[in-house]
């Protein structure tokens, strides 16, 4: 079948799906995890054939992996979606005018959500649960990486659906090949909007090609500054969960900047980074205080290409700020805007760190391991956006939903 039709009966099947209730779209879910439960033994096959391609020094190999675990944080995830209320049919506003028209701002389905995402098969069930709850119907492209994963994911999904009498094509996974893609992002009237997950090097592509809407998510190049206020153990402990909980993902650490009057402490923030063999690429300041403290053979001087990296590795760069205002304006030249966090017990330093560092998620005396839809109460998520258009930060229900103006009346007219 060519794209061209695959997308069609999409878009058929997203007006099929407009027409099902709440609690409909509920129960769906709640088969289709528990298809996923009974079916984890033919996902983790698939997967570990995907696994058998990758290189185990590929950063990419921790996002790809499956295990009985992560299965189990699909179905929870997929279940904590179910229990969310509907996004769909809330009035936002409602005015009434001089002349009696009544004019009321409704929540709706997008129609038909693309989302291009790499080796990350737990997004095939995610973005499925999170965009069938909100209506749309669902047009997925993986990554070649994960190719037997994904076609397995979604082979699940449609054998359920069509169990229960549903539409299949409510989901939908695109070849692995750069046809598909082109097609999918040059398909105005099909796709509603497109949402890259992946590299910064994915996402800029996406931006600069669709002719579709794109909703940029994803690439995350998180600092954290550790201010000359900081405790010096909350700020070992933030800086080692953030950069070591796992590193593949985009809310992990990749710059820590400290200030200089706390370079005397840096070996101790540093210290437990060692356990986990993480290796430091520092300015030549940091580079002094850390040597004899730290691993030599896990110590670098930093380049200029260190700055602004978002390494997904055991790997991070660290450079040194002379005061606040520094270490915002490092911050500003290097971030993607996605999470920035300040460690620091003076009030007015926090304040004016959360007022002017411009991102979707800024942190005081927190990890910004916790940006995440899970975490933020929302089920899960079908991205991190880090634009400002729409939709950002984290992507639940209610972003992936957009509006209608419902306006009624008794035979008003305007002349």
């Amino acid at each position: 079948m060519s794209i061209t039709s695959l997308l069609q009966h999409s878009r058929r099947a997203s007006r099929q799906l407009a027409l099902r209730s709440p609690q409909e779209i509920d129960d769906m879910l709640l088969r289709v995890a528990a298809s996923i439960e009974r079916n984890a033994s033919a996902l983790l096959e698939a997967n570990l054939s995907d696994m058998s391609r990758m290189e185990p020094a590929d950063p990419r190999a921790d996002r790809l992996l499956l295990t009985e675990q992560r299965i189990a944080d699909i179905v929870r995830d997929m279940r904590a979606v179910v229990a969310l209320p509907s996004p769909l049919g809330r009035e936002l506003s409602s005015v009434t005018r001089p002349n009696g028209m009544v004019i009321r701002k409704v929540s709706v389905p997008f129609g038909v959500i693309g989302v291009i995402y790499e080796a990350r098969p737990n997004v095939t069930f995610d973005v499925f649960a999170l965009c069938a709850k909100a209506g749309s119907a669902t047009v997925l492209k993986g990554g070649h990486e994960a190719a037997n994963t994904n076609s397995a994911a979604v082979d699940i999904i449609r054998r359920e659906l069509e169990a229960m009498g549903w539409d299949p094509d409510i989901v939908t996974l695109l070849p692995n090949d750069r046809q598909a893609t082109a097609e999918m992002l040059g398909a105005v009237g099909m796709i509603d909007v497109v949402i890259p997950r992946g590299s910064r090097r994915l996402i800029d592509f996406v931006r600069d090609t669709a002719a579709v809407p794109v909703i940029e998510t994803g690439a995350g190049v998180c600092h954290t500054y550790v201010h000359s206020s900081a405790m010096l153990e909350k700020a070992r402990d933030i800086v080692f969960n953030a950069k070591t909980r796992r590193v593949s993902v985009c809310n992990a650490l990749d710059t820590l900047v400290v200030d200089s009057s706390r370079l005397a402490d840096l070996p101790a923030i540093c210290a437990p980074l060692a356990e986990k063999n993480v290796e430091i690429h520092a300015d030549h300041r940091a580079l002094e205080a850390l040597a004899g403290a730290y691993p030599v053979g896990l110590l670098r001087e930093a380049s200029q290409e260190d700055m602004g990296c978002e390494w997904m590795d055991y790997k991070m760069t660290v450079v040194t700020a002379d005061g606040l205002r520094d270490a915002i304006d490092f911050i500003d030249a290097h971030t993607s805007r996605h999470s920035e966090c300040i460690v620091a017990e003076d009030e007015a330093a926090v304040a004016a760190f959360l007022r002017e560092v411009d991102a979707a998620c800024v942190y005081a005396n927190v990890s910004t391991a916790f940006t995440d839809g899970g975490q933020f109460g929302f089920g899960a998520e079908i991205g991190i956006s880090t634009q400002k258009l729409h939709a950002r930060g984290p992507m639940g229900l209610p972003e992936i939903t957009t509006y209608k103006y419902l306006v009624t009346g008794d035979g008003q007219t305007r002349w």
